[in-house]
């Protein structure tokens, strides 16, 4: 077979799957920023592996999350048109704001490391705060742009990471027993501020209105689509969770040996790629933390968008002027993280760990109160409204996100208002 015609076949083959598949690749990337790679190598340096539970409970309460909005997608209406039709233009508007709150934190957290991982692979010669300002610039530009180009560079990114945090992983020595023992739930002291910080940033509420508007991208419009979309998110959700886990492995086998306690700086998770693989890790540390951190702000900040143009009766076409217009002013806002670390005393690694804790306390039982009502509503579901089985499933995703919110506000209060970690 000749060079070309092995291209092509390459090509054809990739085609083909983006033409079924990708979609939880946009939702997984949108939560593996830097949030997600800070939070678990944290949590590794910190408790070892006692944590890998949480990440198995992430996974599948976002996997949950995701089947009911691409059900309420397909058969129903997107996530904020039936918060509309349930609480009228003016309550779903409030409700827009208050969860663009969120979207806005996790973009401030994302600036910020975009910008320090700049700065350091420039040597300090900029500071990071105006290249955390520069990075929401350039994010602007590109979540303007069509889907699939995003849609094709998240699942590359994602596949990349989990590579090297799975071969790191492997030859770190890790104890497999120790390991195995993670995947048991416990709750050492001081580790429910992590906790919710993992769950926050996996499960990911933005996406679970964000699928619900991109199934129609897919072309997933019935029943029988349904398959496919399960398959798309499992793959997905296997490549985040497993990196996920692969991070929290590598911190616990290497770092926390050495001595670390705690992110001391914004590059000790990546002390342990370099430990392994050298210097030049740590250069691949950053430019795939960058990578990640930046594609993390263009699908998180679709989501006021979306949430806004729906609560206000109007159709959410990305297209549009008016989308746009309210996505780049709610990046432009995210872009002041410099702002909160001058005057809110928190640093960049408070920044990254804090803001998606946040987001698990506060906006993610809210969305998966919403959702939960919208696939168990006969008016908009149909005959496809959730089944009692279905149902109870389903209820694990709200009760499980309201005690987690509940029991990890008073910790997580604290820790802000004391300064950061």
């Amino acid at each position: 077979m000749s060079y070309n015609s092995y291209g092509a076949k390459i090509r054809g083959t990739t085609s083909k799957f983006f033409e079924k598949y990708g979609l939880a690749f946009v939702m997984v990337a949108s939560y593996f920023g830097s949030g997600s790679v800070f939070i678990a190598s944290q949590a590794g340096v910190q408790f070892g592996y006692l944590l890998v539970w949480a990440v198995v409970g992430a996974v599948f309460i976002g996997f949950i999350g995701q089947d009911m909005s691409a059900r309420l997608g397909i058969f129903g209406v997107p996530l904020m048109t039936f918060a509309r039709r349930k609480l009228g233009t003016g309550g779903a508007t409030v409700l827009a704001a208050i969860l663009s709150v969120g979207c806005v934190a996790w973009a401030l957290e994302l600036t910020a490391a975009v910008g320090t991982g700049i700065s350091i692979l420039l040597g300090g010669v900029v500071g990071w705060q105006p290249l955390a300002v520069l990075s929401g610039a350039l994010a602007i530009v590109v979540g303007i742009q069509n889907y699939d180009g995003v849609e094709r560079i998240m699942t590359a990114m994602m596949i990349a990471l989990l590579a090297i945090y799975v071969t790191v992983a492997g030859v770190s020595s890790p104890s497999l027993s120790s390991i195995a023992a993670g995947f048991v739930p416990s709750l050492p002291g001081g580790s429910l501020t992590l906790a919710a910080a993992i769950i926050g940033t996996t499960a990911l509420w933005p996406n679970f209105f964000l699928e619900s508007n991109l199934v129609e991208e897919k072309g997933w419009t019935s029943a029988a689509d349904l398959p496919s979309v399960r398959r798309d998110l499992g793959i997905g959700y296997l490549v985040g969770g497993a990196t996920t886990v692969a991070i929290i492995v590598v911190a616990a086998a290497i770092l926390r040996p050495a001595g670390y306690t705690s992110l001391e700086t914004f590059i000790t998770p990546g002390r342990a790629l370099a430990e392994v693989l050298g210097d030049w890790a740590m250069v691949m540390f950053l430019l795939g933390t960058v990578a990640a951190a930046f594609n993390s702000i263009v699908p998180i900040m679709w989501t006021p968008a979306y949430l806004f143009q729906h609560a206000r009766g109007r159709t959410a076409d990305p297209g549009s002027r008016e989308f746009k217009l309210i996505y780049a002013v709610g990046v432009a806002i995210g872009s002041l993280s410099p702002l909160v670390n001058e005057f809110a005393g928190l640093s960049v690694i408070d920044m990254i760990i804090l803001f998606p804790a946040y987001n698990g306390i506060v906006s993610l039982p809210i969305a998966a109160v919403l959702l939960f009502w919208a696939v168990n509503d006969r008016e908009t579901m149909g005959e496809h409204k959730n089944s009692l089985r279905m149902a109870l499933v389903n209820a694990s995703l709200v009760l499980l996100s309201i005690y987690l919110a509940a029991t990890s506000l008073p910790g997580f209060v604290e820790t802000v208002t004391s300064g950061g970690f």
